[in-house]
């Protein structure tokens, strides 16, 4: 099940291959290095490449594009005009960078980005973190992976530290104006709408949603499947599967729709909503607190049968590990 999930949201989101007319370039050879190693592209007069930086077979490099000399450019990029690529930065294969985009900068530490992936116009991908603990001089680090597409001024910022990354998974969609902070872990498929805001160090498992305008606290830990609302603040984490919404998010359910789209069966999706009952819609005459229920819950053999259930299980209890913030708040609506 859970593959067949993941392929269908890996089929949503992967981006054909980006295709780009090659032009031979008659570089003289007073151009350096960098144009001579790549005989089948095309660099404007107008761009300024260093010599010693690495061009790949098929790139484009359109009018005031900037190539700092530790980039290497894969195959069949293509830079828009006014796109930069900074510092000690790995673009992979097929990538588009649109006009404005600024990637990576002249800091210690490296910035990776896998193969076809869209950066928008004036995003800013590979700068250095808003954080005071970082220390001018500490390598800091990015690690992009393949077929995302980061839409325009969208903020992405390397690590804080050099023995942490900011990474970012496969096949997302991060939307307009969008920030990732650093030491985020993002995984892949996720949907990003415009506006979603990321503090410091917050994970982001697979396939979750964010509606425009989310803020989410540093070190908050969002589960896999879950959605949140439009105009969210989440302060604490949320477990998987579910939906929050609010000012102060609150949970509101099990993301329904969510589950159905990736493929989730019927089976599954009830024994999900009668776990979810158990835990946070007690009965009238129930009297236990939330973690009798929980600890009730794993005890449910029956139920825990499902890899759902157990997921969502485990992912409400390590949000009370030392360190972690705790789920967010939920109403207690009680059943007759």
């Amino acid at each position: 099940m859970a593959a067949a999930a993941a392929s269908s949201a890996a089929r949503r989101f992967l981006f054909p291959r980006l295709l780009i007319a090659s032009r031979r370039l008659h570089a003289s050879a007073s151009e350096g290095p960098a144009r001579e190693a790549s005989t089948t592209s095309f660099i404007h007069p107008a761009a300024v490449v260093h010599p010693d930086a690495s061009i790949g077979q098929g790139v484009s490099i359109g009018p005031f594009c900037t190539v700092g000399a530790s980039a290497s450019i894969g195959d069949a990029c293509q830079l828009h005009a006014g796109s930069h690529v900074m510092g000690d930065t790995d673009l992979g294969e097929g990538c588009v960078v649109l006009t404005g985009a600024i990637l990576g900068a002249d800091l210690p530490g490296r910035t990776i980005i896998g193969e076809n992936n869209v950066i928008g116009n004036y995003a800013v991908v590979g700068v250095k973190c808003q954080d005071l603990k970082y220390k001018p001089g500490d390598e800091c680090f990015l690690h992009i992976g393949n077929n995302n597409e980061i839409r325009e001024y969208c903020s992405i910022h390397r690590s804080s530290k050099s023995c942490d990354h900011t990474v970012i998974g496969h096949n997302n969609l991060i939307m307009g104006s969008c920030h990732i902070a650093h030491d985020c872990k993002i995984g892949s498929n996720n949907i990003f709408a415009n506006n979603t805001l990321f503090g410091g160090h917050v994970v982001v498992e697979d396939c979750t949603h964010t509606a425009g305008a989310v803020v989410v606290h540093q070190f908050c830990h969002i589960g896999s499947f879950s959605f949140l609302g439009g105009g969210s603040v989440v302060a604490q984490d949320v477990p998987r599967y579910m939906m929050v919404a609010g000012d102060r998010a609150e949970l509101r359910g099990l993301n329904f729709e969510g589950l159905r789209r990736n493929g989730f069966s019927d089976l599954e999706v009830r024994s999900l909503r009668k776990a979810y009952r158990k835990v946070f819609m007690p009965a009238i005459s129930c009297q236990s607190s939330f973690e009798d229920r929980l600890a009730e819950l794993g005890r449910e053999i029956e139920l825990l049968e499902s890899p759902s259930v157990s997921c969502m299980v485990e992912s409400i209890r390590t949000s009370f590990d030392q360190g972690r913030r705790g789920i967010c708040k939920f109403r207690s609506w009680n059943l007759s």
